[in-house]
């Protein structure tokens, strides 16, 4: 099992995962990507969900707006 940072959980396959309600979702690939944000559309299973917004609770992430690095642009990047 391996753990993407703001992603999904990663499981070597194949899985059956017992939902809350008792129902089983099963996947017989090689390796399965579990929804870790509960926004997928065909939850337990990632379907990258998670890459169209960022939870503004999540660890180690920043906002764009504050004084981290980007991309140089304009005179920044000429001066370089």
């Amino acid at each position: 099992m391996r753990i993407v940072p703001g992603g999904p959980v990663l499981v070597e396959g194949p899985v059956e995962v017992v939902m809350e309600d008792g129902r089983t979702a099963v996947s017989d690939r090689f390796l399965v990507a579990l929804c870790a944000c509960r926004r997928s559309r065909s939850y337990p299973f990632c379907d990258t969900s998670h890459r169209r917004r960022v939870r503004p609770d999540a660890p180690g992430r920043r906002d764009r707006d504050d004084d981290s690095p980007g991309p140089k642009t304009g005179t920044d990047a000429r001066d370089s």
